[in-house]
């Protein structure tokens, strides 16, 4: 990889760190504190997001219609998610320690702490852990995958894709096959490693 792309990649590294920090930051001006996997709100913020809940029967009536109409059609995708779930899991635990790839910590990716928003009702509540299993889901899966295409092929594509992963860009460059199979183990035993 040349030196130009390595050092836009760690640019991009750093600007990743210092996201994180303001965020973090952002979040303490939010006055709540993180203790373990609970999220503590300042007794002043909890009664104000109280105040700001909808009941469950003015939400009813002042919901959209095609929400309601469409939930069932949602939800019914549960079953595929929890599919995906269990399959993916099993590859992961059976395969990655024959590989010597570390395995993906699956609380990393999946998290659910909306429930814990004493402005949200039960069912936006409902609605929240939905997509905070799909989105940490989805998450988790690509991790997964992305370890599994940087043991068996770490090479970039010759179109330009969207959405890739964040090992995607270190992978090698399309039709550069100088050294492959060494730079493949080098990949190999850069998974032996991985936080």
């Amino acid at each position: 990889m040349n030196e130009n792309i390595n050092q836009i990649l760690a640019r991009m590294a750093a600007l990743e760190d210092e996201l994180r920090q303001a965020v973090h930051q952002q979040e303490s001006r939010m006055f709540f504190q993180i203790k373990g996997k609970r999220v503590e709100f300042e007794q002043s913020v909890k009664a104000a997001h109280r105040k700001l809940k909808t009941n469950l029967f003015r939400w009813l009536i002042a919901n959209r219609p095609q929400n309601l109409i469409t939930g069932p059609i949602i939800y019914s995708m549960i079953i595929p998610l929890l599919m995906l779930d269990l399959c993916v899991s099993f590859y992961q635990w059976a395969c990655f320690p024959i590989y010597g790839i570390v395995k993906v910590r699956r609380g990393d990716y999946l998290v659910f702490d909306r429930s814990q928003l004493a402005y949200l009702n039960v069912i936006e509540k409902f609605h929240c852990t939905y997509c905070e299993y799909g989105n940490g889901l989805m998450s988790y899966v690509r991790e997964i995958l992305a370890r599994t295409e940087q043991y068996f092929c770490p090479i970039k594509h010759a179109h330009k894709i969207l959405g890739t992963h964040g090992r995607y860009n270190r992978f090698l460059d399309y039709g550069d096959a100088a050294d492959y199979q060494a730079r493949l183990e080098e990949f190999r035993v850069a998974l032996e490693k991985v936080k």
